[in-house]
């Protein structure tokens, strides 16, 4: 049942908001462009305006005011209505005076959440266009931070898209803004969820793990791979062998459960190469039973076809340029890293690794749990794809989440192939 939420200003305008910081919220929901300017010239307040109890930014109350769209009205008419139209000459100052298109307020809602709720599409495509910038730009400075997507609560072996690439595993709901919320008399709003403990990919490779049937989770009970992931990698496979394809050669960077690379293996690859670097996960698929153990690299057409290298991909990548292996199917899908890790993958390394006419994909948790980091990140990932050469299309997969008691998911396959 979704959470009911009070759109009111006293609600969402603490009695305990400082007086500063409550004049530029009251500024904003009234959609006062001039009196809002005015605040903003004498004091830097678009960032750091915030209300310590309730999280509320001036972004947020400049959209909440508008309150839910009519759902009755024709696609687009939203774009026709007053408010709303005085609600993006507001927003729009706010974001050229260096306003957070992600603080998340006491409800763990960003700016774009609440237009997304309230239906308001043009603002909530303005809070898009405003984190694409701000993720180009940190990539352009060369000074990337993880994004935040914050939580949606989940148990911790349930939060995949939390936990891996959500931009991503260790981003905590500060994300981008850092210490930007403290309010003018020292009081600062703490996000929920905000003591989440990171998980970086050196933390990850040193952690113990624990398989079964169903997942595999590291100490901190975080999944690294689930069992529900199976359709999407059985798409995953199809949308890189197209026809069940056989006799391809294949690089698969993160084995986990070894899903995937089961499903490669019945296409009866002509090389399957696979890049690992947790002990634990090596020490398991190199047990007597398992499918991809020496026996398996054994059985491939001519020495070192079927192959499991042990190491970062960050190392063995380079050594397998080095020695002139190119595959016709690239996968990616490792734990702990961020979107930075990623992009360097499918920038750098991708333009020497895969064949003309091949084809690559990734596991995309890149802020999944939110919809709004999910748009911005689809959106990024072109750009960059495009930088390096490469279309992007996205085919749209409804998730089954029941056995784990949630609503389906909306899942893009990314599948990436070479211009022209």
């Amino acid at each position: 049942m979704a959470k009911v939420i009070d759109d009111s200003m006293p609600t969402r305008i603490s009695p305990d908001c400082p007086d500063e910081t409550r004049q530029v919220l009251y500024h904003a929901w009234g959609h006062d462009l001039e009196g809002l300017k005015k605040i903003l010239n004498a004091r830097a307040n678009a960032s750091s305006a915030q209300d310590p109890k309730t999280g509320e930014t001036p972004l947020h109350a400049a959209i909440r005011a508008c309150g839910p769209a009519d759902q009755t009205e024709p696609e687009g008419e939203d774009e026709e209505d007053g408010c709303v139209q005085e609600a993006r000459d507001i927003v729009q100052e706010l974001f050229f005076n260096g306003a957070i298109w992600n603080d998340v307020d006491s409800n763990n809602e960003t700016p774009g959440c609440v237009a997304d709720r309230l239906g308001r599409k043009a603002l909530y495509g303005m809070c898009v266009d405003a984190g694409v910038r701000a993720e180009l730009l940190f990539a352009l400075m060369d000074g990337y931070e993880e994004l935040s997507s914050g939580s949606d609560g989940g148990e911790d072996e349930d939060n995949k898209e939390d936990e891996k690439m959500a931009d991503a595993e260790g981003s905590t709901a500060e994300g981008l803004k850092g210490d930007a919320a403290a309010a003018q008399d020292g009081a600062k709003f703490v996000p929920p969820e905000a003591d989440e403990k990171p998980v970086t990919s050196d933390e990850y490779l040193k952690s113990d793990l624990t398989y079964d049937n169903e997942k595999l989770l590291d100490a901190d009970l975080n999944g690294v791979m689930m069992a529900w992931e199976t359709d999407i990698m059985k798409r995953s496979v199809s949308a890189l062998l197209p026809g069940g394809a056989t006799g391809k050669r294949i690089l698969n960077v993160g084995f986990g459960m070894g899903i995937i690379d089961g499903m490669f293996a019945e296409n009866k690859p002509s090389r399957h190469h696979i890049i690992e670097a947790h002990p634990a996960v090596l020490e398991h698929a190199s047990k007597p039973d398992s499918k991809f153990g020496p026996e398996w690299e054994k059985s491939g057409p001519e020495e070192g076809a079927y192959k499991i290298h042990a190491g970062r991909w960050q190392d063995v990548v380079h050594r397998l340029l080095e020695e002139g292996e190119v595959y016709d199917a690239i996968y990616f899908d490792t734990f702990g890293e961020d979107y930075s890790q990623l992009r360097e993958f499918f920038t750098e390394l991708i333009p020497g690794l895969l064949e003309q006419d091949g084809r690559f994909s990734f596991f995309n948790g890149l802020g999944a749990d939110r919809k709004i980091c999910y748009d911005v990140y689809t959106k990024v990932v072109e750009m960059h794809g495009a930088e390096a050469g490469l279309d992007v299309e996205w085919e749209e997969i409804d998730v089954d989440m029941s056995a784990l008691g949630e609503e389906g998911k909306e899942y893009r396959l990314p599948i990436c192939t070479f211009m022209g």
